[in-house]
């Protein structure tokens, strides 16, 4: 159940990084919580696995920080990367 929690919460902050950092055009609506919930439903496994208490409070923190960190990235990097790339096939295009 508390996988399930922290899936949610995962997604939540994908979420609201979405409406936070500038250049949410260069990516669906979705991308955001998507890789917010994955992110912190593997953290969240692997540190299970590694023995920490579910009901710990450390194992929130890492799990949800680790959402918002890979959010982060993933909005920050994609629209650099999608405008480049763009740039790159509009340039091949118009060579002909």
């Amino acid at each position: 159940m508390e996988l399930l929690f922290v899936a949610l919460g995962g997604a939540i902050a994908g979420g609201l990084l979405r409406y936070l950092v500038p250049g949410r055009a260069a990516y669906g609506s979705v991308l955001l919580p998507a890789v917010g919930l994955v992110a912190a439903s593997v953290v969240w496994a692997a540190l299970t696995w590694a023995g920490w208490p579910f009901d710990g409070g450390w194992i929130w923190v890492a799990s949800l920080a680790a959402a918002g960190v890979a959010a982060l990235v993933t909005a920050l990097v994609l629209p650099r990367r999608r405008r480049r790339s763009d740039a790159s096939m509009l340039t091949r295009l118009a060579r002909g």
